[in-house]
């Protein structure tokens, strides 16, 4: 037997971690070949239903891993690789095979996980964007989940910027979850990997995601929560990250929405607090780009000069989603006027509509 068909075997052996294929290769005298060998396999302690699948392996399922490997240009980096990622390595339950699509060696480079809410508010989605374009620029690879929101806004800023991205996703890499991110899928393929650790066939089945969330937290030197509810899935990220003893950071919001609630838990419980950019950069001890932020641009053109009422009304918005109502009562402008100068702002790409008639500013 070869080494990718071993490698094929390790990705789907249950329950085994690196550190079991790790002993196998030493008992193997470093020959990979030989790790699926009764002798071997005896001789070195992993769990019962990882031996028991690497001593009677499905032929039949590997011989189709081994197709679609090949047909899709993907790579299959084992623990016992040089190609494993350093911060992956070292972690006690580290997967034990990674498979990827694009370039393997962004797995190895210093990463900063940014997660966040699915149903992002348009001010989260503009801060993920915001600043993963400036981490890209200070040379960190952005990592996240390709999940909707902020995940897939956090992708978008570093690849605006012409950085790297890595996705790290809870199927097999022969589909695309959700669907609607196959375009950028793709375009993260090209300058950067998609990653999983699940093998091809894998469908998005809810007990991946947690797993998923472990090893972007564990690419990485650190997790920045840009928005979360309390029970957001990116909450477990953060928690996978403190374990492994990375950093935690969170970006704060208005104390009335709810899709800061988790931010601010994450806070309370010890996350570092970001308001800038460069608050994670000093954190990690990474130099800070000269080029300045990457700003969205207005949605509708250039951006004139505001008078006082608009500043006025800009800053009643606030960043957290606000009601009409509380707007003329912050501000005491007529109905009609303020349901003018709202549009005029929204056109001008300065705030957007949420849900139940309220609105938020876009950084």
């Amino acid at each position: 037997m070869d080494a990718l068909f071993t490698r094929a075997a390790f990705a789907r052996a249950p329950q085994l971690r690196a550190a079991h294929a790790d002993a196998l290769l030493a008992a193997a005298d470093g020959d990979l070949t030989r790790c699926l060998d009764p002798e071997i396999l005896a001789r070195v302690e992993i769990p019962a239903a990882a031996y028991s699948w690497l001593l009677f392996p499905d032929s039949a399922t590997l011989t189709s891993d081994l197709e679609w490997i090949r047909t899709s240009g993907a790579r299959l980096i084992a623990s016992t690789d040089a190609e494993y990622p350093p911060q992956l390595r070292q972690l006690d339950d580290a997967p034990t095979v990674l498979f990827v699509l694009g370039d393997p060696s962004k797995l190895g480079a210093p990463q900063l996980a940014m997660v966040g809410s699915r149903s992002a508010s348009p001010y989260g989605r503009g801060i993920a964007h915001e600043y993963a374009s400036y981490y890209a620029l200070a040379g960190l690879t952005i990592t996240s989940g390709l999940a909707l929101g902020i995940d897939a806004a956090s992708h978008r800023g570093a690849l605006a910027s012409a950085g790297a991205t890595v996705a790290v996703c809870g199927t097999g890499l022969d589909q695309v979850y959700p669907i609607q991110h196959n375009e950028l899928a793709a375009r993260i393929r090209a300058t950067g990997a998609l990653v999983s650790a699940f093998p091809p066939g894998t469908p998005p089945r809810q007990a991946n995601f947690p797993q998923r969330n472990r090893l972007i937290s564990g690419l990485s030197l650190g997790t920045l929560v840009v928005e979360a509810t309390v029970h957001s899935g990116s909450l477990s990220t953060a928690r996978h990250a403190r374990k492994q003893g990375r950093k935690v950071f969170a970006i704060p919001g208005s104390i009335t929405s709810a899709l800061s609630a988790g931010c601010h838990q994450l806070i309370r419980d010890g996350a570092r607090l970001v308001q800038h950019p460069r608050d994670v950069l000093l954190e990690l001890k990474i130099p800070t780009p000269n080029e300045g932020l990457v700003r969205r641009k207005g949605r509708g053109g250039p951006r004139r000069a505001m008078d006082k009422g608009y500043e006025m009304l800009l800053d009643a918005v606030g960043f957290g989603p606000v009601s009409v109502d509380v707007l003329a009562v912050r501000t005491g402008l007529p109905g009609d006027l303020l349901a003018s100068m709202l549009l005029v702002l929204e056109l001008e790409g300065r705030i957007a509509p949420y849900p139940g008639g309220q609105f938020g500013r876009i950084p």
